[in-house]
C-alpha cells in the first residue's frame, strides 16, 4: 500500500494515512532459527500423538528428549503454530440457547440388516508428505459382523 517512489506524497504522509509506524515499514521481518524450526517440528509430532500436552508437559518432554528449553519459549512456539492443549473446558455440555435442536431421526427404528443405516466422518491427519484427509463410511448392522458384507469408499 505504500509507494516508496511516489513524488507527490512523502513516505511519512503515506504511513500516517495508512496508520502504520514508519519504523514498521523499514523493519525487515526476522525468520525463525533452525533450532526453533526443529523444536516446532518436534512439538508438532508430539502434539499429534498427545494433543492434551500443554506447554508445561511439552517442555518436560523436550527436556527428556535432550532439548533444554524454557516454558515461555515453548508457549511462544505453540502459540505461533496455533496449538492449544485439548482438555475439558468448563460448561461445555451446555448448549447455547439460540442453537436449533435437531431431532434424532433413528429413534424408534430397529436396525435389522446391513446398509439400512449409514454414517460418515471426515478426519484430518498428518502424513509423511504433508496433510491428509480421510473419509470413513460406517454402516449399521444387526447381529454379527461378516467380512465383505459392508461396502467401503474405495470399492
Amino acid at each position: 500500500m505504500i509507494e516508496r517512489s511516489n513524488p507527490q506524497i512523502s513516505i511519512r504522509r503515506q504511513c500516517t494515512l495508512v496508520g502504520l509506524n514508519r519504523s514498521s515499514l523499514y523493519y525487515p521481518p526476522t525468520q525463525e532459527t533452525e533450532e526453533n524450526l526443529l523444536l516446532m517440528r518436534l512439538i508438532d509430532q508430539q502434539y499429534t500423538r498427545t494433543p492434551f500436552y500443554g506447554s508445561r508437559r511439552m517442555t518436560h518432554w523436550l527436556g527428556r528428549a535432550g532439548h533444554e528449553v524454557n516454558r515461555k519459549r515453548v508457549q511462544r512456539l505453540m502459540r505461533k503454530m496455533g496449538l492449544e492443549a485439548v482438555y475439558p473446558r468448563p460448561r461445555l455440555s451446555q448448549a447455547a440457547p439460540e442453537h436449533r435442536v435437531y431431532p434424532y431421526l433413528l429413534r424408534g427404528i430397529e436396525v435389522q440388516h446391513p446398509d439400512q443405516v449409514w454414517s460418515t466422518d471426515i478426519t484430518y491427519g498428518r502424513c509423511s508428505t504433508g496433510s491428509c484427509t480421510w473419509w470413513w463410511l460406517w454402516t449399521g448392522t444387526a447381529g454379527t459382523y461378516s467380512p465383505g458384507s459392508y461396502p467401503t469408499p474405495w470399492t
